[in-house]
């Protein structure tokens, strides 16, 4: 699992929130969908303002932004801007 954190934070909530609400159904990523069910709506929540981001808060969404560039066999984080940069990486 990559541990660099090229991607800032705030983009790496823009990113899960957009994957989670517009390609949460797409064939393969029923499993990570399934398994970061707690990071996905947390960083979706920190993307639309609605939430305060703790410490706590901050490790789940980076575990769960690892574990999408792992589920997309993407070898580490080279920073990124959309989640269609990712895709496009």
């Amino acid at each position: 699992m990559t541990s660099s954190t090229a991607t800032p934070f705030e983009v790496r909530c823009d990113i899960l929130a957009d994957m989670y609400v517009n390609h949460k159904d797409e064939e393969g990523l029923e499993d990570f969908i399934a398994y970061n069910d707690l990071g996905l709506p947390l960083a979706f929540a920190i993307s639309q303002g609605v939430c305060t981001v703790t410490d706590t808060g901050k490790r789940f969404v980076n575990e769960t932004f690892d574990l999408l560039l792992t589920t997309l066999e993407i070898p580490e984080d080279e920073g990124y801007d959309s989640f269609d940069d990712l895709m496009l990486g």
